[in-house]
């Protein structure tokens, strides 16, 4: 335990650099940094880019039982760099760190694992594709094609991937630009996975069928240093179109916003600042912490205008940098499901 300690403390930085808080400014120091016009390059985007400082293989997906009843499950493999470079055994810089959670109406369950690059507990090959840390790993013969496990002390899950649609980029084809000062990322996502397989709750074994969306983004400057946090919306609808928005929280109390809209066929439109909108509603205090948990969503150009309400209002990651994340339910103008990400709220 005193070991765990000692290397969380020793993380930590980099640990909030990968969680999108504020304080990595507009200074990118050694690292690479984001350039629109960037041609993206298949397999090998979908593996690491260790000349950015942070990057992310970032999967939620929107599960029922046969019941009908509804489930909620996360699974993130962060990269952090402490260098842009790489190296063989405990001298290499590249920091790995994930997060599985699995949420109910009722309950929510969290866990989490550290790793330190360069000595094969953690990491990401694309031919053929595998994530891992530890024992979870989502892995296939393909990104469009795998098998996603994880487990906590009280949860599993086995769940099988299957894409049925293009992939999506954000912003100006990929390059997904988060404030006025021009801080940026590659971004772009997979939203069209197909998923069955099965939780293991403390009740026993669920088999489930649903949807799942992944993210892919890397940078090395996401936020300006005016910035201190984001609240992220991954909508699917049932009319098969999607919607993906976010606000940067300003401290002087404003946001910034972008959003891409989703046709079913795959086809794009990307939203500048100020198009997306999303207003709280309701606030529930979770962690000593005010979270909003219901809000209204609008994107007046697609004529938007929804309630997104938690499924759980106390799905918080309780981990070493903590965050609020859990599925969604959509009514109003559209009717569907999704999930929702807040960061940065003490």
């Amino acid at each position: 335990m005193i070991a765990r300690v000692l290397l969380i403390l020793l993380l930590l930085p980099a640990l909030a650099q990968a969680q999108g808080f504020a304080g990595l400014g507009t200074e990118a120091d050694d690292f690479a940094v984001p350039r629109a016009g960037y041609r993206f390059d298949f397999p090998q985007d979908h593996g690491p880019h260790p000349d950015f400082r942070i990057e992310w293989w970032y999967l939620t997906a929107n599960l029922e039982a046969e019941d009908g009843t509804p489930y909620g499950v996360q699974w993130t493999l962060f990269r952090s760099a402490l260098a842009p470079e790489t190296a063989d055994g405990w001298g290499d810089p590249q920091v790995w760190f994930a997060h599985a959670a699995l949420t109910t109406e009722d309950a929510h369950y969290v866990a989490e694992r550290i790793a330190r690059g360069g000595i094969g507990q953690a990491g990401v090959t694309v031919q053929p594709f595998n994530a891992w840390i530890d024992d979870w790993r989502m892995a296939g013969p393909s990104f469009d094609d795998m098998r996603l496990t994880a487990r906590g002390a009280e949860f599993a899950y086995d769940l099988n991937l299957l894409a049925e649609g293009p992939l999506v980029f954000h912003g100006d084809a990929g390059y997904s630009v988060k404030s006025d000062q021009g801080q940026a990322s590659y971004y772009y996502s997979q939203p069209y996975f197909r998923v069955s397989g099965s939780l293991t709750l403390p009740g026993g074994e669920v088999a489930v069928t649903g949807s799942a969306w992944l993210d892919r983004e890397w940078s090395s400057q996401p936020l300006a240093d005016t910035q201190s946090g984001w609240d992220w919306f991954s909508l699917s609808f049932d009319s098969g179109d999607k919607l993906m928005g976010f606000l940067l929280r300003e401290t002087d109390g404003t946001s910034f916003s972008s959003a891409t809209w989703i046709a079913p066929d795959g086809t794009t439109t990307a939203f500048p600042n100020g198009a997306f909108r999303a207003q709280p509603l309701d606030i529930t205090r979770v962690a000593g912490r005010d979270i909003p948990t219901r809000w209204a969503v609008q994107l007046p150009e697609r004529d938007v205008d929804v309630t997104v309400k938690a499924l759980n209002p106390n799905a918080w990651m309780g981990v070493s940098i903590p965050y609020w994340e859990g599925p969604v339910t959509v009514e109003g103008s559209h009717s569907g499901k999704g999930y929702l990400e807040m960061t940065g709220y003490e």
